[in-house]
């Protein structure tokens, strides 16, 4: 009974109001009351968490958790790219010339997911990855490389849902949705970090400070599950050989190498 409550509530919810009030809910103390139903709902790691249940004073609060220090460990390999995020890996595939790529059978516009042309051409028959996250999911975005953040820039105005249905149904939603990009020079090439939000404006806050990004370090947070879309300059990213879609994934876990353009 609970289960399409929640799932009505956090996954489908898109209207501008209705989105208000659950987002002014989940930060209310009140909130506070359905955290144990939540966790039990969505299976929740509770050993992994830095904190118990009992200490989270909304349920805003339980969806941002940290976890503790050895929770998570990060592939150190100088070239691995490790999975930014706790998350499904949906989809995987070439960006091809036009900047389009397909995604559950839709067709996406790298230049509108940018909103930057001057950027868009180094991504051109590179590789993008797509990584959702459920509700259940840890909800904190670390780097996948080390690097130097050249860029940071926001796009949207407002945020659909980003799960099976939405990428379905929606229009356009991982190219329209509120976003923050982060494009990160590494030694190899370029990498854009895509953070798509999937309901609120302004769902996603960034956390890193500076301009340079160590692989595996926190860079921010989503504020419910939704979904970070990896680009890859041309010829400069192999995925794992065994890697398939959809796959579970866990922060730090490879999800591929870099390599040397033209290597």
């Amino acid at each position: 009974m609970l289960q399409p409550m929640y799932r009505l509530l956090i996954e489908l919810t898109n209207g501008r109001w209705t989105s208000r009030i659950l987002k002014s809910f989940a930060r209310s103390r009140v909130s506070r009351l359905i955290v144990p139903s939540f966790a039990r709902i969505y299976q929740l790691n509770q050993e992994e968490m830095d904190k118990g249940l009992s200490e989270y004073p909304t349920l805003h609060d339980l969806f941002i958790r940290t976890l503790k220090s050895e929770a998570r460990i990060i592939h150190k390999d100088y070239d691995s790219v490790a999975s930014p995020v706790d998350a499904v890996i949906e989809d995987v595939g070439p960006i091809n010339e036009k900047s389009d790529i397909i995604v559950k059978g839709k067709t996406y516009s790298i230049d509108e997911m940018l909103g930057d042309r001057e950027l868009l051409s180094k991504y051109l028959n590179g590789t993008y990855m797509i990584l959702y996250l459920s509700p259940s999911h840890y909800h904190r975005i670390h780097s996948p490389v080390n690097g130097t953040v050249t860029k940071q820039w926001a796009l949207g105005t407002k945020s659909y849902p980003v799960n099976k249905l939405g990428l379905k149904y929606g229009v356009r939603t991982l190219a329209k949705n509120y976003r923050v990009i982060t494009e990160v020079k590494t030694e190899f090439g370029h990498v854009a970090i895509v953070k798509v939000g999937a309901m609120f404006v302004n769902s996603i806050e960034t956390t890193h400070k500076g301009s340079e990004l160590e692989k595996g370090a926190e860079m921010a947070y989503f504020t419910f599950g939704s979904t970070v879309v990896l680009l890859f300059e041309k010829d400069i990213f192999q995925v794992d050989a065994n890697l398939h879609t959809p796959k579970e994934i866990k922060v730090g876990e490879r999800i591929g190498v870099l390599k040397e353009i033209g290597s």
